[in-house]
């Protein structure tokens, strides 16, 4: 089985995808990773050198590759990955693949994502509180409608990792 987690930026894909290919000795794919690895290039650099269009043709192109495993694994996917090219599609379509939607609310990935905004070059740019909000609120806005397509949805407002990966093992086991 691959236990594909999606959500927006901050909402644990990460590092719940660690701790729950840990707990159920599956392989842990961050798809962003392997696309650094084959590229040989940070997703920064490819953005800046080759453009969004062929970052987002490979991110494809390697997503529906990593769908084909067979070994268990979590796969962590990009904030954006499920938004573009069918991918969300194509995810659904897997036999062998199952979605989880990391859900985290405006507020709460907001007042997350501001405390760590140095870390991350998208939104590091943002001076306050309420234009990340605003910021949020609209890619929030654009990607819902692919994120609500997840066959589960876990709320991660307010909740160590470890909650998130035990409801996750209840919903799937």
């Amino acid at each position: 089985m691959i236990i594909v987690l999606l959500g927006y930026m901050g909402s644990g894909k990460s590092s719940v995808g660690k701790i729950l290919s840990k707990k159920l000795d599956y392989n842990l794919i961050d798809l962003d990773d392997y696309i650094v690895e084959k590229e040989n290039a940070s997703v920064k650099e490819i953005f800046k050198t080759k453009g969004e269009i062929y970052f987002r043709k490979k991110e494809t192109e390697y997503l529906k590759d990593l769908l084909g495993l067979q070994e268990n694994t979590v796969l962590a996917l990009g904030g954006g990955t499920p938004c573009f090219a069918g991918n969300m599609e194509a995810i659904l379509a897997s036999d062998n693949a199952v979605s989880i939607y990391l859900k985290g609310s405006l507020p709460f990935l907001s007042k997350k994502l501001f405390k760590k905004k140095a870390k991350r070059p998208l939104i590091a740019h943002i001076e306050t509180e309420e234009l990340m909000t605003e910021f949020i609120g609209k890619h929030l806005f654009e990607r819902s409608h692919f994120y609500s397509k997840a066959e589960h949805h876990i709320i991660t407002d307010n909740k160590e990792k470890i909650e998130i990966v035990e409801d996750i093992i209840l919903k799937l086991f």
